[in-house]
């Protein structure tokens, strides 16, 4: 509470609040437009790697943002999206929307938001004591994916009661009043950098250093020891991208717009409830390797048996218990990584394994779109699942995968080899 009496905190925080919210529900309309426009999982498929490609932008956002005034940076995004939004229900209103148009704008928002989070991140070091700044980020993280749970499930209401291109029209409010919101921090411009690095040839120097960093950070990923499971996540997150892009159309068979909605919600919901566990499972002494096989066979079995619910609040549960094993992972792969790596190494790692894993993504939302033509939504999710059962048994039978130690003994001959 101490800290939401600082002024810029609590606008930083509200601004983050009400951007998430945006986001949040813009995100299901976006995909579930497209799927009524295009009418084909072709469409979802080519709106989901469009709008998961600029995500990779994020990691050549550090030089930009570090040579900006984070104020400005977070007030012209923002004011760039909502007037971006408002072209959908313009468009709508005066009978020339297509899904060629929300094809176009999706990408373009979702680079403008790309330099948001980290903008922020970056600046709360300067209204934030040291000794706060864990919570400061652990109230931003939990705001974020609290967010996305409650938003996912009221999208779905909004999507039957209003429609989406008037979430579109809702949505640009919300990205106004967060522009408001940020137009009243104080914030100096953050100086990182020494001032004589501030010219082209400096940032064109920096972005080569990053290359080579990041380059190291894929070396250490790629090692004998921990490249299966790197190999396994690739190949998780491609059949997840693939899920994803069918949703809307799976949905329908159970009802709808609402349906998907709780879908979503279900899906952020197992990975917060997985997530907010992990510290309470006492993992720490298995080995990362088994931790992982087990979590993702019964994923793979909770997700594949999703689709063989004869109802749909069944199948909602089953398919958001599916995300609970990978919320814990994810935890646990940080501490790991943490405790595993030399810390002057930890930021490229992170890099690397953030952008070789999120690689898959768009590629099975397009693997996805295209099968989703040619078969049921409920073939696609079931396949993936089974994938994800496949990945889980191979981690549990190669010796090297299970033989990973723990993340209390873990030390970096583990990735330094």
């Amino acid at each position: 509470m101490s800290m939401l009496r600082n002024r810029n905190f609590l606008l930083m925080f509200l601004g983050r609040v009400v951007t998430n919210i945006g986001d949040s529900l813009y995100a299901v309309a976006a995909m579930w437009l497209v799927s009524e426009l295009g009418g084909s999982t072709f469409y979802t498929g080519v709106a989901g790697f469009l709008t998961i490609i600029p995500r990779f932008i994020q990691f050549f956002s550090g030089p930009i943002i570090d040579r900006v005034n984070i104020r400005s940076l977070l007030i012209y995004t923002q004011l760039i999206q909502a007037v971006l939004l408002l072209l959908i229900p313009i468009a709508h209103y005066m009978g020339f929307l297509n899904v060629g148009l929300v094809l176009i704008v999706s990408p373009i928002l979702s680079t403008f938001n790309m330099f948001v989070y980290p903008a922020q991140m970056s600046s709360l070091p300067q209204f934030v004591e040291d000794r706060n700044l864990s919570k400061a980020n652990s109230m931003f993280t939990f705001a974020n994916q609290g967010i996305e749970t409650g938003c996912n499930a009221l999208a779905g209401i909004l999507l039957v009661t209003i429609g989406a291109t008037s979430i579109y029209l809702l949505d640009s409010v919300m990205f106004m009043m967060s522009t408001l919101l940020f137009a009243m921090i104080k914030v100096s411009r953050v100086q990182h950098l020494k001032s004589s690095g501030e010219g082209p040839n400096n940032l064109i120097e920096l972005v080569k250093k990053y290359g080579s960093e990041l380059t190291e950070g894929i070396q250490i990923l790629f090692n004998k020891t921990v490249s299966r499971l790197l190999f396994g996540i690739i190949l998780i997150n491609l059949v997840g991208g693939a899920t994803f892009v069918v949703l809307p159309q799976f949905s329908k068979g159970y009802g709808g717009a609402e349906i998907y909605g709780l879908l979503l919600m279900a899906q952020a919901l197992g990975s917060l409830l997985g997530a907010l566990s992990a510290p309470y499972l006492r993992l720490e002494s298995i080995g990362m390797g088994k931790i992982y096989a087990l979590a993702f066979m019964l994923s793979g079995l909770l997700w594949t048996l999703s689709v063989f619910c004869p109802y749909p609040w069944l199948m909602i549960i089953v398919y958001g218990l599916a995300w609970f094993p990978g919320g814990v992972t994810n935890i646990l792969i940080n501490t790991y990584l943490q405790k595993g790596i030399p810390t002057n190494l930890l930021g490229r790692v992170f890099s690397a394994a953030y952008s070789l894993s999120g690689i898959a993504m768009p590629i099975g939302s397009l693997i996805g779109g295209i099968v989703g033509q040619m078969v049921d939504g409920k073939e696609v999710i079931g396949w993936s699942g089974f994938v994800v059962i496949l990945v889980g048994i191979y981690w549990m039978l190669d010796y090297k995968t299970r033989s990973l130690p723990n993340a209390q003994s873990v030390t970096d001959k583990a990735f330094i080899s």
